[in-house]
């Protein structure tokens, strides 16, 4: 058999085994491993390999993430409900200097999440420095069962290193007409 060949062994009744297969097996054998101690070899191996394998990608993710959006240049959007009963949040459209960068149709189990404390992402990208504008663009309907539909602007400067900006939604009773409010994160 010539060395690095692919060839396969007619056993017993018809079955196919790889050399390869054979070539383990019969090693197994001579170092005296029972076929448990072999599988149990295996697995340990198979469970390193899976954490090396978690460990680059989390890796992988951490080089992506400062590739794609340098902390410099940086620039990140997030959305919290204030009170959180006056609003059921039906979408988010986010334009950064009259472009579209991010829209959100939410679901109840997301709904839910905001209505408990989440803080959700909506965007995360790259800005020059200097001026420009955020709008949000929401609808919602209404604790009173009004469906409502705001838009809401701000100006700010991009200055170097990260800027963080919270986009907070509140409706208040009696009249739970909505209120955007943005602040900016230090």
């Amino acid at each position: 058999m010539v060395a690095g060949a692919q060839q396969t062994v007619t056993v017993g009744r018809q079955v196919r085994v790889a050399w390869p297969v054979i070539l383990v097996m019969m090693v197994a054998s001579q170092l005296g491993l029972t076929r448990s101690a072999f599988a149990e070899s295996l697995d340990q191996e198979i469970d390193r390999l899976k954490a090396d394998v978690a460990d680059l990608s989390q890796t992988l993710y951490q080089l992506e993430e400062n590739v794609l959006y340098p902390v410099d240049t940086q620039v990140a959007v997030f959305l919290t409900l204030r009170n959180r009963e006056g609003l059921d949040l039906d979408s988010v459209e986010l334009y950064l200097n009259d472009t579209p960068v991010a829209s959100h149709l939410y679901t109840d189990q997301e709904r839910d999440s905001l209505k408990q404390g989440g803080v959700q992402r909506l965007y995360i990208g790259n800005l020059p420095h200097g001026a420009h504008q955020l709008k949000a663009v929401l609808t919602a309907r209404s604790a009173n069962e009004r469906f409502v539909r705001r838009e809401a602007t701000h100006q700010f400067r991009k200055r170097p290193g990260e800027s963080r900006i919270q986009l907070s939604l509140d409706a208040a009773a009696p009249d739970y007409e909505p209120v955007v409010s943005f602040q900016e994160w230090k």
